[in-house]
């Protein structure tokens, strides 16, 4: 054994010097490059806000239909607005049970609806809806909101709106003129057409800021709905 390990040593030592007999080659070292893509990247830029976005849709969903049962009943055939309110969790494939939850719990799981009245940038007027187990902690995030962005709470902004219903319906080939007639003749106040594609009008200071306050009060867990009078023009 002590031969074999001897001999095995020489052999290295030889072939360490055959090496160190050949050219000198020279080295060049270049930064660590990587390959492929990060997955945590588009996990946190893209599904994180996403799922973030469409749980507070589900939860707002939920606070409505819990106040359409309240004020209609859960029988959508005698409670338009809970009827309405179902249709558009279908379209927007809002999960079964969690529909069937809100309706089952609304009676039985506590909550205060209140409306908020607020000033924003501008002098544009919000009533702000609000379902919340705890209204000193929801008048106390609204308020923060409101000092963040340039608005406050107040009084009397309920003066400047009245409850309307609104309803849409497609043209098919009827001049607007027509569907002006038609939908006088069935008692409505106002008649506005929309374009399938979106306009974006140039914003000004204050309505950017006045949009800013709008995203972040329906941002918040106990805001149910938002009513404002703001007026984009072109």
């Amino acid at each position: 054994m002590m031969l074999s390990a001897f001999r095995l040593t020489v052999r290295v030592s030889s072939a360490v010097q055959r090496a160190c007999q050949c050219p000198a080659r020279a080295l060049h070292s270049s930064p660590v490059l990587w390959a492929g893509h990060n997955k945590w990247s588009k996990v946190k830029d893209i599904k994180i806000p996403k799922d973030a976005a469409r749980a507070r849709m589900i939860a707002k969903f939920t606070m409505m239909i819990r106040i359409a049962v309240r004020e209609g009943g859960p029988n959508p055939e005698f409670n338009v607005a809970l009827a309405q309110l179902l249709e558009q969790c279908r379209n927007k494939n809002l999960p079964k049970a969690t529909v069937e939850g809100a309706i089952k719990g609304a009676k039985s799981k506590p909550g205060v609806q209140c409306l908020y009245e607020a000033t924003g940038p501008g002098g544009c007027t919000l009533l702000i809806e609000v379902l919340t187990d705890n209204n000193t902690r929801s008048h106390g995030e609204l308020k923060r909101i409101m000092t963040k962005h340039g608005g406050a709470l107040c009084e009397g902004a309920r003066r400047n709106f009245d409850r309307k219903g609104i309803v849409a319906a497609s043209r098919d080939g009827i001049s607007s003129e027509k569907a002006l007639e038609l939908a006088i003749e069935a008692g409505a106040e106002d008649v506005q057409e929309t374009e399938d594609e979106e306009e974006r009008p140039i914003l000004q200071t204050q309505l950017e800021t006045a949009f800013t306050l709008l995203e972040a009060v329906n941002d918040c867990p106990d805001v149910v709905r938002v009513w404002d009078n703001i007026h984009a023009q072109n």
